[in-house]
């Protein structure tokens, strides 16, 4: 049964979908000079972000900035005022994503708080019309999930090979499969998803917690593409002895932010609005197997050069996803046999993972496309199994496909099960562990990357990384620490100790050790100087030097 969370009024200015005629009607991003005067601030977090977003910052110490807070609703107001039709606006950009002729796009442009628009000219044509087919309905199936009880799957079947060659069997053996875990799907559509039998224990257990399609501005995602159907079901499918996927008990979003029909900069910009839904939301990773190079304009095409990890806006999106705290997963592109080659945006941004595709041998696919990026980076990051994919299709049978948009989905799925296994990791940690597990990351290249990653790997780096660690250190009075302690269960209690050099107790505090995550020192108004901290519970207990600056 579909849950869609009604987060939107938080994350989004929506406004009711109507169907255009005007031919000249084009949409533009339009850009704003700051957020002054606004309604909304980064000490009240809960205005514009779920409880579950504001603990993926607080975990990984990750503070709000001006970025985060919604754009000003009086620009919005006098943007509407001109005679523009707002369509979304974006907290990221600080924007505002408009329909108008060119008339009253001079209006907005004229108004003192706009800056300009993304890229000086429109990002898509409006169609006059949409053939707006009639959303589908869930199974409304209320009996317990077939899934109910069990430990895992007794058999991966045909999907067997994928599976193991990034080292899912010994994640399941550990008991991770994506459980309390979130996901966003950024993707073409997800027709027929809601009916398929190797997905309905999705449905059964309530795991699609929210669906949007940024296209058509409706929350139907069903009746469109099926591309981002096969993505979801190489990650949470289950069908016994044929499909198993590696994160079948995360939680997912099912987000449309590209129309399959056409090839516009339109979708970037959704993309962009695609990332804030899942980052308000409180997602953990994003999958997207979207990429851009060449447009249905040429003259809007991207350029080698431009692979540098910030000068598109998808690639700037991802930017901000990733420094939001999410693990974003892209597609490396399917360009390698082409005149074009290298890998299309998002996938040369630093702070994400971008995949190319091997067969089950773990021999190059001749599509996948090759690094580096235009400034010399490594890329892709890791590949996997991208040819002969086993994945459910819009049909309901079980079948295979070939391209980078299909080994995408199982990293993010080996990485969903890794912070699994993780939780205290941050999410470049996870990104961190995961290149470190790469079959070749000594030997780095332009076609595999770091390699194959797998999960017995990535976790014993972590282990050995990550184990315990107390950050910043030195650290201010501005600073919160940031405590990782891996081996340390949850759900137990600790003590945390600080005390000087002399051995005088300064402080002292309980915890539960799923909150420890983060202290707060600066009431303490600490002189500068060194001091131990403590921590401490019936089974461990570690000390370290702490610099006050």
């Amino acid at each position: 049964m579909k849950k869609t969370i009604l987060l939107l009024s938080l994350v989004l200015t929506l406004v009711t979908t109507e169907i255009w005629a005007q031919t000249t009607s084009r949409k533009y991003l339009v850009l704003l000079t700051d957020k002054a005067n606004s309604p909304y601030s980064i000490a009240r977090p809960e205005q514009f972000l779920s409880v579950r977003s504001i603990q993926r910052r607080n975990k990984q110490n990750i503070a709000l900035t001006e970025r985060d807070l919604p754009v000003n609703p009086s620009y919005v107001s006098a943007i509407r005022a001109a005679g523009a039709t707002v369509w979304f606006t974006s907290r990221w950009s600080n924007a505002v994503l408009i329909q108008s002729d060119e008339a009253t796009l001079a209006k907005v442009q004229a108004l003192p708080f706009v800056k300009g628009i993304e890229n000086n000219r429109a990002l898509g044509n409006v169609r006059a019309s949409y053939t707006l087919s009639p959303p589908t309905t869930a199974t409304q199936n209320r009996s317990a999930s077939k899934l109910d009880g069990m430990e895992g799957p007794t058999s991966y079947g045909i999907s067997t090979n994928q599976l193991v060659q990034i080292g899912v069997d010994k994640m399941h053996e550990k008991g991770f499969h994506g459980e309390g875990m979130l996901v966003a799907i950024l993707d073409a559509g997800f027709r027929n998803a809601n009916t398929m039998p190797y997905l309905q224990h999705l449905f059964q257990d309530n795991k699609i917690v929210g669906t949007y399609d940024f296209v058509r501005k409706e929350s139907s995602v069903y009746e469109d593409d099926s591309h981002g159907l096969n993505v979801l079901s190489i990650m949470a499918g289950y069908s016994e002895s044929q499909l198993i996927g590696p994160a079948y008990r995360a939680s997912y979003l099912l987000l449309r932010t590209e129309e399959g029909g056409s090839e516009m900069p339109i979708e970037e910009a959704n993309w962009l609005l695609g990332a804030e839904y899942a980052d308000s939301t409180g997602a953990d990773v994003i999958n997207s197997s979207l990429g851009y190079t060449t447009f249905d304009d040429p003259a809007q095409n991207h350029t080698y050069k431009d692979l540098d990890g910030q000068t598109t806006l998808v690639s700037r999106a991802a930017r901000w996803a990733s420094e939001a705290g999410m693990v974003v997963v892209v597609s490396a592109g399917n360009e390698g046999a082409s005149n074009w080659k290298y890998i299309a945006p998002p996938a040369d941004v630093a702070t994400v993972l971008a995949i190319g595709a091997v067969n089950v041998e773990g021999r190059k696919a001749s599509f996948s496309s090759f690094g580096p990026t235009s400034d010399g980076r490594v890329k892709p990051d890791l590949v996997a199994t991208g040819l002969g994919t086993v994945l459910g299709t819009p049909g309901g049978s079980i079948a295979t496909g070939n391209g980078t948009s299909f080994s995408a989905p199982l990293v993010a799925a080996l990485a969903t099960g890794l912070w699994q296994a993780f939780p205290r990791l941050s999410a470049q940690q996870i990104i961190e562990s995961l290149r470190q597990s790469g079959s070749q990351y000594g030997t780095p290249d332009a076609e595999l990357g770091y390699g194959i990653p797998h999960f017995s790997r990535a976790s014993t780096f972590a282990n050995e990384k990550f184990s315990f660690q107390i950050y910043p250190n030195p650290f201010t009075d501005a600073d919160r620490l940031t405590v990782l302690w891996n081996e340390l269960p949850l759900n137990q209690v600790m003590d945390a100790t600080l005390t000087s050099v002399t051995g005088q107790v300064i402080w002292k505090q309980r915890y539960s050790t799923d909150q420890v995550a983060n202290l707060t020192l600066s009431p303490l108004r600490l002189a500068p100087g060194m001091y131990f901290l403590t921590l401490s519970n019936n089974a461990a207990q570690r000390t370290v030097k702490l610099l006050k600056q």
